[in-house]
């Protein structure tokens, strides 16, 4: 199977492109604008398979996509490319607005247009990640987001997703485009970029900066480690219904301040050297609330383990052990990005969680 995946050089994407290189035999295309979350070292390990494709290019441009739809001719496309940092769509939501619904836009229309004339009708499927944060906040509640949860997004980054999420489902009820959507949980493991929570903390730490946390840090998010995620994007590609939803998660619910807590005390083990006196802990400090903050994400996965089979492997103690492993044998990979476009003393407030 010959794969189109977008952003495949974000943190998800290039998970999922090791994923199918390492245990499936697909071809992979992987376009990506390279913004500055993109990053082809996330992909050494696997550039030199016969099997993987790179094309920079921005999929707002329609020419562009389809040129690469007409020549590489996929059987499927996983649609991972987006903006996807709250902080960042409250301060400029401009691009969240292209990126997200005009870029996912233009994908479905590139991608119907080879769907009904190239020879691949009955196995074709466009493949729409997206996330719980479309959902809005559960607040005290005990609830869980299911399939059929009534969107309210809180932010600019999740109403974006929550449009494009919108215009797959209805190209696949307009159209026949065979569609599937999948909304995750909180994603953590290697290749994260710096301005996300779990690997902020852990290079914030190692530095002996602040470690900020909005609020009072008890904002609930289920955590669900990458690779699972991959697998189950996999899972959901292979056996899901078009026309379906599918919601994955972690099974790992955390309030903030636990999760930089956890951080710290897995750091305390594994870099004591870097540890300040009394552990990394005493760096912790509270900063103001962001604007808008959801309490509460939860998620039910209950619908892909019944109907797909799929469960994630790792635990939340297990997938944070590995995290903070790869950060520490992998410096090359990130100390260019915290001394170079991004620093991580100017990101002074805080992490953003989700």
């Amino acid at each position: 199977m010959r794969i189109l995946i977008t952003g495949g050089a974000g943190f998800i994407g290039s998970a999922v492109i090791r994923y199918l290189i390492n245990h499936t035999q697909s071809e992979v295309i992987n376009v990506d604008k390279l913004t500055y979350a993109g990053n082809l070292d996330s992909l050494t390990t696997v550039a030199r398979s016969p099997r993987y494709h790179f094309e920079q290019l921005d999929i707002c441009d329609r020419g562009a996509l389809g040129a690469l739809f007409r020549d590489s001719k996929p059987a499927a496309v996983i649609h991972l490319a987006a903006e996807s940092h709250v902080d960042r769509s409250i301060d400029g939501p401009d691009d969240f607005v292209q990126t997200n619904v005009v870029g996912t836009y233009q994908l479905l229309e590139a991608a119907r247009s080879h769907w009904t004339t190239h020879d691949c009708f009955d196995s074709f499927r466009f493949l729409h990640v997206s996330t719980d944060e479309v959902y809005g906040d559960l607040g005290d509640s005990t609830d869980l987001f299911t399939e059929t949860t009534s969107y309210a997004p809180s932010s600019p980054y999740a109403a974006t997703k929550a449009g494009s999420d919108h215009l797959v489902r209805s190209w696949g009820r307009t159209y026949g485009l065979p569609t599937l959507v999948t909304n995750c949980s909180n994603n953590y493991g290697p290749c994260q970029f710096p301005e996300k929570l779990i690997p902020h903390m852990i290079l914030t730490a190692l530095a002996g900066g602040s470690l900020p946390v909005y609020g009072d840090g008890k904002q609930i998010r289920d955590w669900l480690y990458v690779e699972d995620h991959a697998n189950a994007l996999w899972t959901v590609m292979q056996k899901g219904r078009p026309g379906s939803t599918y919601n994955i998660g972690g099974h790992n619910e955390r309030r903030n301040i636990d999760v930089v807590t956890a951080v710290c005390a897995a750091l305390d083990r594994e870099a004591p050297e870097h540890s300040p006196p009394g552990g990394y802990a005493q760096l912790i400090s509270f900063v103001q609330d962001r604007p808008g903050h959801d309490v509460r994400y939860a998620i039910d996965a209950g619908k892909i383990e019944r109907e797909l089979g799929w469960r994630p492997r790792e635990t939340f103690e297990s997938g944070l052990k590995k995290t903070v492993k790869w950060y520490l044998e992998n410096a090359d990979w990130w100390r260019p990005l915290v001394e170079g476009s991004y620093q991580l003393e100017r990101r002074g407030r805080s992490a953003n969680p989700s």
